[in-house]
Formats: C-alpha cells, structure tokens, sequence
C-alpha cells in the first residue's frame, strides 16, 4: 500500500507540474500576441474647417521693436486764448469733446469788450458824421462857397472815420461779442478739445500764455519713439512700419518714420524718432502705448510660413505637416525671426510642404493624446 501512494502521490505532482507548464506557456503566447495601435483621423468636423497652407522661400526680414506714445500732430494743433482780461462766466465744452469751428466754447465778462461796444457805436456815429459833412461840403464846393482843398479833407475824415470802424469791428471780430458785452471763445477750427484749462468763475489775464482750450483734429497723429543706440543702424528716415496697440489687438496701423532727431537723451540714452500716422476713424488717442515694429529686408532668402501654423512646446517650436486626414505628422522646425503674421525658418521643413494653417494646437494636442 505504502508503494502504490508514493506511487500515486509522483503521478499528481508530475500532472500539477505539467499543467502550470502549459498555463504559463498559453499566458506567455497570449502576452507575445501583437496589438494594431490606434491611427489618428482628422475628424470631420475638424477637416470641414481646416486651412492648410503651405511652406514657401521667403526673403529673410529681420524686425526690431520700439516702444512709444501716440501724440496729437503738432501741424495741427490750435491753441484758443482770451484776447481781453475777464471773468469766464459759462463753459461750454469738457475735455475730449468735439467741437466744430465757429462753435461757442465760453463766454468771458470782461469790461474792455464793454468799451470796445462803446468803441464800436463812437465809429459808427463818427463814420456818419464825417459823410453828412463830406456831403454839405461837396455841396458848396459845386455853389463856389467851398474850395477844392475843404472837399479834399471832408473826403479823408471820411476814410478815416471807415479805417477806424473796420479795426473795431476786426478786433471784435476774432472771437465775437455778446449782446450783453461779453466776450464769445469759438472754436477756430474743428476737432477734439485735447487741453482745457477754463473753469466757470475763473479770472483771466490777456497776457496770460496758457490756452483756454487746445484743439486737434487727430485726422493724423504722431508717435515719439525711443531708439536705443544699438538699434540705430537698423533705423532710417522714410521707413514704413507696423504700429500695435494694447487698446486693439490684432490689428496693425500703418505708420512711417518721419524724423529722425540725431541726438541722445542723456538720461535715457535713446535717440527719438517720429512716426506719423493717418487716423481717419480717430482710433488712436493721444496718451496711448504703441508698439512699432520697423522691419528691415535682407539680401538673403529662407522659408517662411504663417505665425498662426507654428506650435511652442516644451522650449521647441512644431509645425504640423499635412499629408491626408490620417497622415499628419508633428515636425520640429528651427525659427530664424517672426515679424508679423509671417515666421522665417532655418530647417525642419521642405519648399511646398502643406502644413496645418488653423486650430494646429487642437490638432496637436490630439496627436499627443
């Protein structure tokens, strides 16, 4: 009995031990079995939408920054001042509004425009008389009761008698008066009130050299730039460049280098360049921060491709190349520069190779998912 357990006992570990052998080895194939990977496929509601642009030779443009402030255009810019000493009694217009020209912007009280009332009426009744008298003389003068000299001299009291009444009504003319006497400030032209300094009850001097009122028709403005002295090679007179604002982003103004002063701060260490602007829809407002881009063509020709179609990740820029909908392959490219809307290449990319132009980072993210 002894024997036939031992026997019995060899046979059930020899059988334990064969079918671990082939549940290992059915495992073991199971694991060495090869899985298909997913393949990406452009979605399409994706591919209905997507821009596909292509890779091109370029010449290189090289690009500096400067930094500035819009300003109004100097050329026109009308100061309004107060010919006469008085009390401003009624303010008519706030800071920033626009005016029109021959607009009242405040009447002053003054006693000098009261005497120039008084002026004016001693003209006029002066001008009358000296041509009744004129009138009576040259009437003796046909009945031999008045010589030719007496007529001559009626006729110069007479002229100037007129020349006095014109310089009243000139002087009175340049602002206008009041039926009360008052002194009328218009507008000399049309435009935004960009200074103003006149409050109700406030007493003012004709000698005074602040401005009541500053006006510009902000139609053009200008933009003081700081150049710093490594950057002053690269600027020149007449140059076109790329104006960006905080207040609009994304758009671009069209600008052009019109003075260069060729002297250094020498606090700041900048040179000053002036940049000139048109500003038909008044969009620009003098104070504003701007961003000047002046871009400066090389003799030297590199890929480009649109700014939107290059991707920053991981201290590395991407494009995405385009092939089909289910061959799209992310590619490492070397940027040389980026001005505007358009990025220079150094490698990465061939001449004609199609490249995701729109929602690249959406794509790219799916690719790496």
């Amino acid at each position: 009995m002894r024997k036939i357990f031992k026997n019995s006992t060899g046979l059930l570990t020899l059988l334990f031990i064969g079918s671990v052998g082939l549940l290992l080895q059915s495992c073991g194939e199971q694991e060495q079995k090869p899985v298909a990977d997913a393949k990406f496929v452009l979605p399409d509601t994706i591919a209905r939408s997507l821009k596909i642009d292509t890779v091109s030779i370029s010449q290189l443009v090289n690009s500096i920054t400067l930094t500035g402030k819009v300003g109004s255009d100097e050329d026109h810019i009308v100061p309004v001042n107060s010919f006469v000493s008085g009390i401003i009694s009624d303010v008519k217009v706030m800071l920033g509004d626009y005016v029109t020209a021959g607009q009242t912007l405040a009447l002053v009280r003054s006693s000098e425009v009261a005497g120039f009332g008084n002026d004016l009426v001693n003209a006029e009744t002066n001008l009358r008389l000296n041509q009744t008298n004129l009138q009576k003389t040259k009437d003796l003068y046909k009945s031999g009761l008045a010589s030719m000299t007496d007529s001559l001299n009626a006729e110069i009291q007479v002229q100037q008698a007129q020349s006095e009444l014109n310089r009243i009504r000139s002087v009175l003319k340049i602002n206008g008066a009041g039926s009360q006497g008052d002194l009328v400030v218009k507008a000399p032209i049309s435009g935004f009130v960009i200074q103003k300094s006149a409050i109700n009850n406030m007493a003012i001097r004709s000698d005074n050299s602040t401005s009541l009122f500053t006006i510009s028709d902000l139609k053009t403005v200008w933009i003081q730039a700081n150049v710093y002295e490594s950057n002053i090679s690269l600027i020149h007179q007449g140059e076109n460049v790329d104006v960006t604002t905080l207040a609009y982003p994304g758009r671009v103004f069209k600008g052009k280098i019109d003075k260069v002063m060729n002297v250094l701060d020498p606090a700041s260490k900048v040179m000053k360049v002036r940049v000139v602007l048109a500003n038909a829809d008044y969009a620009l407002k003098p104070e504003m921060y701007a961003s000047i881009t002046v871009s400066d063509k090389e003799n030297s020709q590199c890929l480009s491709i649109p700014s939107q179609a290059l991707i920053f990740d991981h201290s590395q820029y991407y494009v995405l190349v385009y092939n089909s909908r289910s061959d799209i392959k992310i590619t490492p490219v070397q940027v040389l520069n980026t001005v505007g809307d358009r990025t220079y290449l150094a490698s990465g990319v061939n001449n004609g190779d199609k490249i995701v132009g729109s929602q690249a980072i959406l794509i790219y993210n799916a690719l790496n998912s």
